[in-house]
């Protein structure tokens, strides 16, 4: 008997937005560029793209490309999309200052 499955769907799981801001924190914390990017457009994904783009003043299209395995989101773009999320980035030091 084969095994059933179903697709995984991550928006299916960011319905908060505290869900989103500890989705972006784990990607955060893993450092990799790619999956940060690619959660920010998971998160995006999950709220309207088309007032999100204004909000971003880039073009909706900018934002599904942006995150996509071939797009390089400028850090221009990343912050205005984080600010119209209603979060922010905030740094911290994971070691003793030198």
């Amino acid at each position: 008997m084969p095994l059933e499955t179903t697709r995984f769907d991550i928006q299916d799981h960011l319905k908060t937005h505290e869900d989103r801001l500890l989705y972006l924190e784990a990607a955060f914390d893993d450092g990799d560029p790619a999956l940060i990017a690619h959660a920010l457009g998971d998160v995006a994904r999950t709220v309207d793209m088309t007032s999100l783009a204004k909000d971003v003043v880039v073009a909706r299209q900018v934002l599904y490309e942006a995150p996509s395995e071939t797009g390089d989101p400028r850090l221009s773009t990343v912050l205005s999309v984080i600010k119209a999320l209603g979060l922010k980035i905030s740094v911290v030091s994971n070691k003793e200052p030198v």
